[in-house]
């Protein structure tokens, strides 16, 4: 009887546990053009020092593997895409939130300010928002699995 009890008490916290991370803003997302509806690539979002960073690990849209950022200025300038980092330094607000000053897009060569959250009725999606002064645009990013 206490060995069962034992066996579920640690079932309980390993499913909590896989349950707390499942809802966590960190892992890798594939991000969704919100123009054309189609799969744009593959963002690994992660903690550094207590800050967001985010990056480029693959490019899905056909026929632009291996892409390099035409666009850019300075160190960027036609340097691949793939492993390239979008996020920089966001951080971690009470109302669970993360906002910085720098969301790079290497389409455009644009940076934008961000907020960034899950939506809080579907874990699985993120909700990833770009300021330029007052306009905003925000783009909802899929879990991807493993």
């Amino acid at each position: 009887m206490i060995n069962q009890t034992i066996q579920l008490s640690i079932l309980f916290f390993l499913l909590l546990a896989m349950n707390v991370s499942a809802q966590s803003v960190f892992g890798k997302w594939k991000t969704i053009d919100d123009r054309t509806g189609l799969p744009k690539g593959v963002i690994e979002i992660y903690k550094k020092d207590g800050l967001m960073y985010g990056k480029v690990i693959k490019i899905l849209e056909e026929g632009m593997e291996g892409v390099t950022c035409v666009k850019c200025d300075g160190e960027l300038k036609d340097k691949p895409v793939e492993g390239m980092e979008i996020i920089t330094a966001g951080e971690k607000h009470e109302d669970g939130e993360w906002k910085g000053k720098r969301l790079f897009d290497p389409q455009q060569a644009m940076t934008f300010r961000f907020k960034i959250w899950l939506n809080p009725d579907n874990h699985n999606e993120l909700k990833v928002r770009g300021y330029l002064a007052f306009i905003f645009r925000t783009q909802t990013w899929l879990r991807v699995e493993g």
